[in-house]
């Protein structure tokens, strides 16, 4: 990263479109209606031959301190601060607003370098608006077209002469590379493992210094925003009594015992038959994107009023996407029987998600960071057993004891024969049975040895996927032939 810039405008004037297009995907959410962006957003971004991080922020509005639009101020003032250049966004086709002068004198004040950018300029009519701008009084404004890509070059030259060549072409190949290989979406599924040789197979060790990408998900108003920014101890996202603050789903770096862990916020995701604005829409896939994204996803519940159905519909897609989820119980402080709550929390979760027997379930605050060490001591223990890898010899020992204990049932008067098993991915952990009839083995039996595999080798609370599969007979379909 040579240097950094921040985004910076009143609503609606296209700051997320030109996020995007820097960026090179489609992350921040964009649309007609003013005031989408809340919270700010920081990402690796490249123009030309520039490298540098951007940081999209909220659009400014008037308001009290306290209230949401005060806060969301408060955010954009912030991402200033930690920029090295302020990119300030007006829209040519409206033309000038108070709004506008009014940022550009807070800009001014900042003591920040500024690139005045005139955005719509390919609109019919936008050419006032550009000439306007002169009269802000913070230099020359660069005509582009965030949408369309027009104007870009004009853009490039217009960083350069504000930050300076010397550091606007400084290069830091590595870190970008390295970003580049994270937001590959295909390296971020499971990883695939060969069956080896039974005997002589290397099981990987553990690497627990490797990064963690942690999702936070859960209905809305749940605490996700606070409980991040308790666990960084800063105010980086914006937090408040209203339901339904966050919308795009903002990561956050963050150093944890020496390992890096990237944090994933998330909007709150209702039922669906409750989610009919377009906006809410694309809220909720973005949130269900992080999802996938993340390697361990904590469902972060309200201790006061668990395991609504909404709750245990979000734990089932965690499972069904094959990520490891740990359960955190939020608001802990405002619980009073804390003894009776937890066994009673506990029982449910036992109850209500037999999927992954043995998920971890920690009981938080937010507010007061009460039990926030323990919280990611789970993960990190979860995050272990969902990279396991348990060698091929020890599988087939273990299944030729549970088959003498327990052998599969007859189906249509034929007894079933179990050949072998083999593990054929981690994360989540994946094995396929050798049988000699797939398609009759009994959904009870297969929940039977998934149960034991779990016991017997350690795997609590992550997805386990058992498939059958049978041999390939090299005589199938050739008739016998008559003497």
């Amino acid at each position: 990263m040579s240097f950094v810039l921040a985004i910076v405008g009143r609503p609606n004037v296209g700051k997320s479109t030109l996020f995007n297009r820097l960026v090179g995907r489609k992350i921040a959410l964009v649309d007609d209606t003013p005031g989408v962006t809340r919270d700010r957003r920081r990402h690796a971004a490249k123009l030309y031959d520039l490298k540098f991080d951007v940081i999209d922020t909220a659009g400014l509005e008037e308001g009290a301190a306290e209230t949401l639009q005060g806060r969301m101020r408060t955010q954009t003032l912030r991402a200033i601060e930690d920029a090295d250049v302020a990119l300030f966004m007006i829209d040519a086709k409206t033309g000038l607003t108070p709004t506008d002068e009014i940022f550009a004198g807070i800009l001014r004040k900042s003591g920040k370098p500024v690139v005045l950018v005139a955005n719509k300029a390919e609109a019919k009519g936008a050419e006032a608006g550009l000439y306007d701008a002169f009269s802000l009084g913070i230099g020359e404004p660069c005509g582009i077209s965030a949408e369309h890509g027009l104007g870009l070059a004009d853009l490039r030259d217009a960083i350069v002469n504000a930050v300076g060549e010397e550091k606007a072409l400084a290069r830091d190949d590595g870190e970008h590379d390295e970003v580049s290989r994270a937001g590959n979406p295909g390296e971020l599924v499971g990883d695939d493992v060969p069956a080896d040789d039974e005997e002589n197979e290397d099981v990987p060790v553990y690497d627990a210094t490797k990064p963690l990408r942690i999702a936070i998900v859960g209905r809305p108003n749940a605490g996700k925003s606070t409980l991040i920014n308790k666990l960084i101890d800063q105010d980086r996202l914006l937090t408040g009594p209203e339901a339904g603050i966050t919308r795009d789903s903002i990561s956050v770096d963050w150093n944890w015992r020496g390992r890096e862990i990237k944090l994933f916020d998330t909007a709150g995701m209702r039922r669906k038959s409750r989610v009919q604005e377009k906006l809410e829409k694309l809220s909720v896939g973005d949130a269900l994107r992080a999802i996938r994204f993340a390697e361990v996803v904590v469902v972060l519940l309200d201790a006061q009023i668990p395991f609504e159905k909404q709750d245990l519909q979000i734990a089932d897609l965690i499972i069904r996407e094959g990520r490891a989820p740990v359960i955190a119980f939020n608001k802990w402080d405002m619980v009073e029987d804390r003894q009776e709550t937890l066994a009673d929390l506990r029982e449910k979760t036992e109850r209500l998600l037999p999927q992954v027997r043995g998920i971890r379930a920690v009981p938080v605050s937010g507010q007061t960071g009460y039990g926030l060490d323990r919280l990611m001591e789970e993960i990190a223990h979860t995050h272990e057993v969902w990279n396991r890898r348990i060698p091929t010899g020890k599988l087939n020992r273990w299944l030729e004891g549970v088959v003498q204990h327990h052998p599969p049932p007859a189906v249509a008067g034929r007894r079933l024969k179990l050949k072998y098993m083999t593990q054929i991915k981690m994360r989540p952990p994946a094995f396929v049975l050798s049988c000699s009839r797939p398609d009759a083995m009994p959904t009870s039996y297969l929940r039977y040895l998934t149960n034991t595999l779990r016991t017997d080798f350690d795997l609590p609370g992550v997805p386990i996927r058992l498939l059958t599969r049978t041999s390939d007979n090299p005589f199938a379909g050739r008739a016998r032939k008559k003497r």
